[in-house]
């Protein structure tokens, strides 16, 4: 009993120490946010400001050379955006995958995990070629669109319906339902835990992607703020409690949705249907 009180004990030290060194980083660039650049320069390296000033977050959403709050709303509309297209396809897709019987439905889901094996980076490309085509360039739909079928995406989810049992299909069957209605009110329904890990997923990657949208978008007026954020660094590199705040801003919306749905997130994390 004492060794594992001991175990305990150095594991609770080992995984709080991990902890600060992750927080570490942001706790400075809030302080430093908040920091005059004067006593930046002056003072180096240190936590807690001796001025606490807003001027530095001022001037970065009044420069009208690099429009922050547009890039802002330009991440919003494209994440929400993205997520809301990633949910329609990602659900229908891996219903289609486990209820639906046509014929070399296992061979093509097994061809679409062997593409996984492929690294994204050789894509790029071919859907370069495609948005052109399509011209979609410098336009939102060029980053709404692609990556809306995420093949990992349909794997967890067409992984959780299998965990649903089909005699509820079957008993909708019999009261009459179509394909349509046993989806829309008996699947989906269900499948909303895990639908809310992709929703989180899909959101976080689409605010955060910036080779992207540095490939298909050249308007500053219509770039995300991720990207936008490169652009902040080469204007403003000698000045870090400018770039801190930039980065913050950044940060809000998906810290703000992960705080608003962790406790759905926590429980999502299972692939278990939740049908008691």
């Amino acid at each position: 009993m004492k060794e594992n009180k001991l175990g305990k004990k150095i594991a609770f030290f080992l995984l709080l120490a991990v902890c600060i060194i992750w927080l570490f980083p942001l706790i400075w660039a809030v302080f430093t946010s908040f920091k005059p650049e004067m006593e930046i320069q002056a003072t180096g390296f240190s936590l807690l400001p001796q001025q606490w000033t807003l001027a530095n977050y001022l001037q970065l959403m009044g420069n009208e050379s690099s429009p922050v709050f547009r890039w802002f709303v330009n991440s919003l509309i494209i994440s929400l955006s993205h997520m809301l297209l990633v949910l329609f396809i990602i659900s229908m897709s891996a219903y289609g995958y486990t209820r639906l019987s046509f014929k070399g439905r296992e061979v093509i889901f097994s061809l679409l995990l062997g593409t996984m094996m492929f690294p994204t980076v050789m894509n790029l490309i071919p859907n370069f070629k495609i948005i052109d085509i399509l011209g979609w360039t410098n336009t939102f739909m060029a980053v709404i669109v692609p990556g809306a079928a995420g093949v990992y995406n349909i794997f967890l989810v067409r992984q959780f319906i299998l965990g649903i049992p089909k005699e509820l299909d079957e008993s909708a069957v019999v009261d009459g339902a179509n394909e349509f209605q046993i989806f829309y009110y008996i699947i989906l329904p269900l499948i909303k835990p895990v639908l809310t890990v992709v929703a989180l997923f899909s959101f976080t990657s689409s605010w955060n992607d910036f080779l992207w949208p540095s490939i298909v978008i050249n308007d500053i007026d219509k770039l995300p703020i991720t990207p936008g954020l490169q652009l902040l660094q080469g204007q403003y590199l000698t000045y870090p409690g400018i770039g801190a705040a930039g980065a913050l801003l950044a940060l809000v919306p998906t810290f703000a949705l992960y705080l608003v749905a962790q406790k759905s997130f926590m429980k999502s994390m299972s692939l278990q249907s939740g049908i008691k």
